[in-house]
């Protein structure tokens, strides 16, 4: 997952762009809809990054105090760094879902299938 996420916000620039509304909505047929996919994407995203950067820390903790805590504070705060350089989720669930990276479906169809 982190590999996917990685190669969407290296094309994805952090500059916010506006988006044509009717492009979003002609995904879905209906603009909130489309809103509430991209919303639980990003939360996906989020969730994901969160789990990938809190393991990447953790690597780098330390239980006692030394001088070494230093140095490694130094590593964590660069790791810190390049998240926080990374596009936000919502950038990066929106450019998935213009670009049909995003499956969805609706649940009601599948009750009176």
């Amino acid at each position: 997952m982190s590999r996917l996420i990685r190669k969407v916000s290296a094309n994805t620039s952090n500059v916010v762009e506006t988006k044509n509304v009717a492009d979003l909505k002609a995904k879905t047929g209906n603009l909130y809809e489309s809103i509430a996919v991209i919303a639980k994407r990003a939360n996906q995203i989020n969730i994901s990054l969160k789990e990938e950067l809190h393991n990447k820390l953790e690597e780098f903790a330390s239980h006692t105090d030394s001088l070494e805590e230093i140095h490694e504070n130094k590593e964590q705060i660069e790791i810190s760094k390049a998240y926080e350089r990374m596009p936000n989720p919502a950038l990066l669930a929106t450019q998935e879902f213009v670009d049909d990276k995003v499956y969805h479906r609706r649940a009601e169809n599948d009750l009176f299938s």
